[in-house]
């Protein structure tokens, strides 16, 4: 059964082919895993096996093995990887940049993304998304969280806006905007519980 392209980027196969060369090429002198790139990109690990394969064949990532794992990272000499990696920030980029990005906030409990980029993440058809809206549950300090939206924003070359919400007025249901947002696509930020600002 043919899935549908993906709606961030009709040009790539799959969100997951979309997710596995953010994780690759943003951070294109880092190694991983294809075990720690399936558990990245939430993948089977013989879906991403295979687009790996797919990649490394077409050049844009090289291969090393160390012991008995499979390394894999972006190809530095691929001549393509400049225009490829831009295309990649501006549809996939949102994800992983922001998740470094708030990783460094103190205070945040969960952090999505949503609007028009978790609205074409989960498959909604539209327009390409012009900003990025993110919502941080927590109780994070905004000086903090501003200059998480400007890192973001210079690395996305997009407008990052974050809302910040305590975690009793999430868990309350009688904000007309917080219902709004919980009833439209969320992307959750895996952020886990390192911060250290």
């Amino acid at each position: 059964m043919r899935t549908p392209a993906p709606a961030l980027a009709p040009f790539l196969r799959s969100d997951t082919q979309g997710e596995i060369l953010a994780l690759l090429l943003l951070d294109p002198t880092e190694a991983h895993s294809i075990a720690d790139v399936a558990r990245a990109v939430d993948a089977p690990p013989s879906v991403v096996h295979k687009e790996i394969g797919r990649l490394v064949e077409a050049g844009v990532l090289v291969d090393t093995r160390q012991g008995r794992s499979r390394l894999v990272r972006a190809n530095p000499d691929y001549r393509l990887l400049r225009p490829l990696t831009e295309l990649i920030n501006g549809t996939y980029g949102p994800a992983p940049i922001l998740t470094r990005a708030l990783a460094q906030v103190h205070g945040i409990d969960i952090a999505y993304i949503y609007g028009s980029w978790a609205a074409r993440h989960e498959g909604v058809t539209g327009a390409h998304p012009r900003d990025i809206d993110v919502l941080v549950i927590g109780n994070p300090s905004r000086p903090a969280l501003n200059e998480a939206a400007n890192a973001a924003e210079e690395a996305l070359h997009t407008t990052v806006t974050i809302t910040k919400v305590s975690p009793e007025a999430w868990a309350a249901s009688d904000d007309p905007f917080l219902t709004t947002v919980r009833s439209r696509p969320l992307t959750r930020l895996d952020i886990g519980t390192e911060a250290t600002t």
